[in-house]
C-alpha cells in the first residue's frame, strides 16, 4: 500500500486515512486502496467498523477520472484527459463498488469539502461526521454532466427524492451545519474534533455483538451494493454523451473561473 493512504487500528475500530493532500483528488488506484484497506479490516475478527478520513485541507474535493492526479474541474487541457465516463471511469466505479460489499459500518469523517466524486465517497458511508468549515456539493450539473459513483442510488436512499434532486440540480455547496439540518450528515463538531469524534461515533457501535452488526446493517442496506453497481454503468455512459457536448466544456471553464455557466443546451 502506498504513502497516500494510511491505516490504522483504534480498538475496535479501523481507521482509513486518505492522504494526498489538500484535496485528496480521487482516482481509480486509490480508491482501489481504500477498498483494499476496508476489506482487509472487513476480514479481521476484531475489527467491527471503520472511519475513513483524509489528511488536507478537503476531505475529497471531486474525481480524477484519467487517475493522474488533475480534477476534471481543474481547469487543465482536457485534451490530455479521458472523457468522462470512459473506461477510466467505469474502473474508478467499478472499484468504488467494492465499498458498498464490506460488511461493518463506516463513518466518514469529513472536515472539509467533499465535491462531486468526493460527495459520492462521503455518501458510501453508513454515517458522516462534519464541521462547519465542510462543504458538500454535487457539482455535476455546473460542470454539463450527469452525477456518478452512485449518487443516482445513494441520496434519494439517504434524503429521499425530493432533497436528493434539489441537491443534484441545483448543484449548491450545502455548508456543514446545512448538511446536518438536510440530514446529509449527522453531527457537527469543530473542525479539530472531527476525526476524534467520528472514531468516539464508531466505537460506539463496536462495543455491541459483531455478528448482530453485520446481521442488522445487512438487512437495512438490502441490495443496495448491487443497485448501485447497475446504476453505475447509466451513469458513466449519461458522463460520456453529456461530456462531449459544449456545455460541459463551458461548464468545465466556469467551474475553474468560479463563475455561473453560459449554456446553450448543446
Amino acid at each position: 500500500m502506498s504513502q497516500s493512504l494510511l491505516v490504522d487500528r483504534h480498538g475496535h475500530v479501523g481507521l482509513v486515512v486518505m492522504n494526498r493532500p489538500p484535496h485528496n483528488f480521487l482516482n481509480y488506484a486509490q480508491i482501489g486502496e481504500i477498498a483494499d484497506a476496508c476489506e482487509e479490516l472487513d476480514s479481521d475478527g476484531d475489527i467491527r467498523a471503520i472511519v475513513l478520513a483524509a489528511e488536507g485541507r478537503s476531505f475529497c474535493a471531486g474525481a480524477d477520472f484519467a487517475g493522474g492526479g488533475v480534477a476534471p474541474d481543474s481547469g487543465d487541457d482536457a485534451g490530455e484527459r479521458e472523457v468522462i465516463g470512459g473506461s477510466a471511469t467505469l474502473q474508478l466505479y467499478s472499484e468504488g463498488v467494492r465499498l458498498f460489499n464490506v460488511g461493518i459500518p463506516i463513518v466518514a469523517a469529513v472536515q472539509g469539502p467533499a465535491i462531486g466524486g468526493g460527495l459520492g465517497l462521503a455518501v458510501a458511508a453508513d454515517f458522516r461526521i462534519t464541521c462547519p468549515e465542510a462543504r458538500f456539493c454535487a457539482n455535476f450539473a455546473a460542470l454539463g454532466i450527469h452525477q456518478g459513483f452512485g449518487l443516482s442510488v445513494t441520496l434519494p436512499d439517504l434524503l429521499g427524492r425530493r432533497v436528493a434532486s434539489r441537491i443534484l440540480l441545483s448543484a449548491k455547496r450545502y455548508k456543514g451545519d446545512e448538511a446536518v439540518e438536510i440530514g446529509l450528515a449527522d453531527e457537527l463538531v469543530a473542525l479539530e474534533d472531527v476525526r476524534d469524534r467520528a472514531l468516539e461515533f464508531a466505537s460506539e457501535m463496536a462495543v455491541n455483538a459483531p455478528l448482530a452488526l453485520r446481521s442488522i446493517r445487512a438487512t437495512l442496506r438490502g441490495d443496495l451494493a448491487e443497485r448501485v453497481a447497475a446504476i453505475t454503468d447509466h451513469e458513466a455512459a449519461e458522463q460520456a454523451r453529456l461530456s462531449a457536448t459544449s456545455d460541459a466544456a463551458e461548464g468545465a471553464r466556469a467551474v475553474a473561473e468560479r463563475r455561473t455557466g453560459n449554456f446553450s443546451g448543446n
